[in-house]
């Protein structure tokens, strides 16, 4: 007899995990629907997004990987057995036991990816291996950030959007109508209908900027001395909080010096942003309160100028007095559930394994050094910062110690979550490493590019698979998630089990006190107000915190709170830089602008729906709707240089080559933006094409050397890069090497 239900599950395609219904039929899941009891409680969000209707073919695609596969050809080869779970971690461990024996832990990495897996697991194992070396994208993406708000504030803020409160938002590199498309994106909607100023910063008038009120087209690269020129504005006709800078802000003399240099008509020259432009937005910003000052990905990924940037903003927001302000942004709090820090077990990993991190020596702040740095400043409020994250090894330290062995020997390697292959620059320089490696371990769902590369490709549960809980990484009280629909289909399983069954193997009994990824859900949630099942009835749990909380009085002292930094308060001139050796107020370095009218500055990051950075690209339906890869130029520079909307591309930079189809769109002129995580899932599976990971992959043009990185965060530059276009056409002579 045929069994139905009717099960409250998750979509797993983005950050939001958006409730669902799945209708279950003996194990399998059947249709699904969106659930508007759960979070984010509107099913009408979910009308704009095609990711979770792809959730039943993604469920039980053709292309899947089932079971776990061993390579038994040369690496590339495209051979495989198919072999059991325990075949495969024995063998595993007894190769990682055997490496940590000749080379010492260290000789171990992971790397990881977005949000979309659940990686105290992962980090947990490591630090009871032994090992220092988890390697991330957080340099390029979320950690300048909190690296950079917590050195300010004492930790991030969450900046807030909310139509009825807000009074201006300033969306700076961003783009949520195609990176978001959900809760968010209908906010930002619903304000732009209002009669407030809303003000994007994009070199592209993406579907975004087309809402604003005033769109700022600023040059890749210079948006810190955008900032800076705002601040100059703010502070020279003293429109700035003067209650709270006198309060609550160190350094504002030194800062009123220091933006003395970026007037307006010096910094219009820098940026390409009208001077008329740049008064107008910080009058704007400064005379509408509360306001909202909301950063993404593309000042993440400005490389040395992406510090720089983050502090000017973080220094926006306090001398308007828009921080931890209903309306603008708030300080955020730790959960009460289990935090990351905690989770990851980061106090197991021993000092002198810390001390053989790649970043030690090499980078200020994304360090074991720097990490303990800023913790002594944030233990003032009782607060720890994921430390897995905020010290994950530079990824060029990384490749070239599995390429020359130094400072030390990397040879072995466990992807999670990640696509190294497409997802990390230098492509060249990351096939190299992949190949010299003695042990390549990679978790997919799928033959990717990298996975093609492995010595063991192991299936991974999915969407609905298996139950989701996502944090923030432990610095804000907030989760979301829910319940997994269906038992895991085939022999796929959670990344729980394969760290916790690895671990075991391994000597780390004492290290897993749950046999279930559900009992660890439990665990961390036991110190907070609901159970498991309460949080799954809403797939959401957010205690909100006061505002103003640098005002509270500490019972233990019967003084205001303030800050957690060195002074107490908005570090506007940052002693801790200072003590790091490194400049405490934001100072920019100005690259060299080509004047010979053929090389044209690259965006390597842009996101387009329905894809999720690399993934999603298997998906007929998805695919359909944006089936080649685009990249974007100005019609005055597409002209200039003598090409049609439509037609193929060859862009180039120093470090390779890649095709894209020119979509003509409105933009700056003189900058070409590329879309990010290209390949083609239909191309065969192994070596020469590797899925066409050579093709269109816009890594295959960046570079993350270590010597031209960020020396606070090893942040390396996707934005701004030189770059020369030829049509196809022109360029068929020219051959590529890999």
């Amino acid at each position: 007899m045929t069994e139905r239900t009717r099960v409250r599950t998750n979509c797993r395609f983005c950050g939001y995990l958006c409730g669902l219904i799945a209708a279950v039929e003996d194990g399998r899941v059947t249709d699904i629907e969106p659930d508007p009891s759960r979070y984010p409680f509107d099913a009408n969000l979910q009308s704009g997004c095609r990711r979770w209707r792809a959730n039943l073919e993604f469920l039980d695609h053709p292309d899947r990987v089932n079971y776990p596969l061993k390579r038994v050809g040369e690496r590339g080869s495209g051979k495989w057995r198919r072999l059991s779970w325990d075949e495969a971690l024995e063998d595993i461990a007894a190769r990682l036991q055997d490496l940590k024996e000749r080379y010492n832990p260290e000789a171990l990495a992971t790397s990881i990816g977005g949000p979309h897996a659940t990686y105290w697991p992962l980090h947990r194992f490591m630090s009871l291996f032994g090992s220092p070396n988890n390697i991330g994208i957080g340099q390029i993406c979320w950690n300048p950030g909190v690296w950079i708000n917590s050195l300010t504030y004492g930790w991030p803020v969450e900046n807030e959007l909310d139509p009825d409160t807000t009074a201006c938002v300033i969306l700076w590199g961003t783009n949520p109508a195609e990176s978001d498309n959900s809760l968010f994106w209908r906010r930002i909607v619903q304000f732009s209908r209002t009669d407030k100023p809303l003000i994007v910063v994009d070199p592209r008038q993406t579907r975004t900027a087309m809402r604003a009120t005033l769109w700022l087209p600023v040059r890749p690269g210079t948006d810190a001395f955008l900032a800076l020129g705002m601040l100059r504005v703010i502070l020279a006709e003293k429109l700035y909080d003067a209650g709270f800078v006198e309060r609550w802000c160190h350094g504002f003399d030194e800062l009123e010096s220091h933006v003395a240099a970026y007037p307006p008509d010096v910094v219009a020259g820098i940026t390409g942003v009208e001077a008329g432009k740049i008064r107008e937005a910080a009058r704007l910003y400064a005379l509408h309160s509360p306001a909202s000052l909301i950063s993404g990905r593309g000042i993440d990924q400005l490389g040395r100028n992406s510090a720089p940037t983050h502090q000017a903003l973080a220094i926006l927001r306090a001398v308007t007095g828009n921080l931890d302000v209903a309306g603008a942004s708030h300080l955020c709090e730790m959960p009460d559930f289990i935090p990351e820090v905690d989770l990851e077990l980061s106090a197991a990993l021993p000092e002198a394994q810390r001390m053989k991190g790649l970043n030690q020596g090499r980078l200020m702040l994304q360090s074991y050094r720097g990490y303990e740095h800023v913790q002594k400043h944030t233990q003032r409020h009782d607060k720890r910062l994921p430390m897995r994250y905020l010290t994950s090894a530079h990824p060029n330290l990384a490749w070239q110690a599995m390429l020359t062995g130094k400072p030390y020997p990397v040879r072995a390697l466990i992807v999670m979550g990640s696509n190294p292959l497409l997802t990390q620059a230098d492509t060249h320089l990351v096939y190299q490493a992949l190949k010299s490696l003695d042990l390549l371990v990679v978790l997919e769902f799928f033959k990717t590019p990298t996975a093609m590369l492995a010595d063991y490709i192991l299936p991974s549960a999915g969407g609905m698979e298996r139950p989701l809980f996502q944090t923030h990484a432990g610095i804000a009280n907030i989760a979301y998630g829910g319940e997994q629909a269906v038992q895991p289909y085939y022999e796929r399983r959670s990344d729980f089990d394969f760290w916790r069954e690895l671990g075991l193997r391994l000597g780390q009994t004492n290290g897993w006190p749950w046999k279930t990824f559900h009992a660890s859900l439990e665990a961390t949630l036991e110190p907070s107000s609901i159970t498991w099942r309460q949080f799954c009835e809403s797939g959401l749990y957010h205690v909100p915190s006061p505002y103003q909380k640098h005002e509270q009085i500490d019972p233990a002292t019967g003084i205001e709170r303030g800050f957690a930094t060195p002074s107490r308060k908005v570090e506007l001139c940052s002693q801790t830089l200072a003590e790091l050796g490194y400049k405490p107020l934001p100072t920019p370095e100005l690259t060299p602008v080509s004047n010979d009218g053929s090389s044209l500055l690259l965006i390597t990051g842009a996101r387009k729906q329905p894809f999720n950075a690399s993934a999603l690209r298997q998906m007929e339906d998805l695919r359909a709707a944006n089936p080649e890869p685009v990249a974007e130029m100005s019609a005055e520079t597409a002209a200039r240089l003598g090409l049609a909307d439509g037609c193929p591309l060859l862009v180039e930079t120093e470090y390779g080559e890649a095709r894209f189809i020119l979509k003509v769109a409105p933009m700056r002129e003189d900058v070409v933006s590329v879309e990010y995580g290209w390949w083609y899932p239909e191309m065969p599976a192994c070596e020469p094409d590797l899925g066409g990971v050579w093709v269109s992959n816009a890594n295959v043009l960046t570079s993350a050397n270590i010597e031209t990185s960020d020396p606070l965060i090893g942040t390396w530059t996707y934005n701004g890069l030189p770059c020369r276009v030829f049509a196809v056409e022109a360029a068929m002579e020219r051959t590529y090497e890999r």
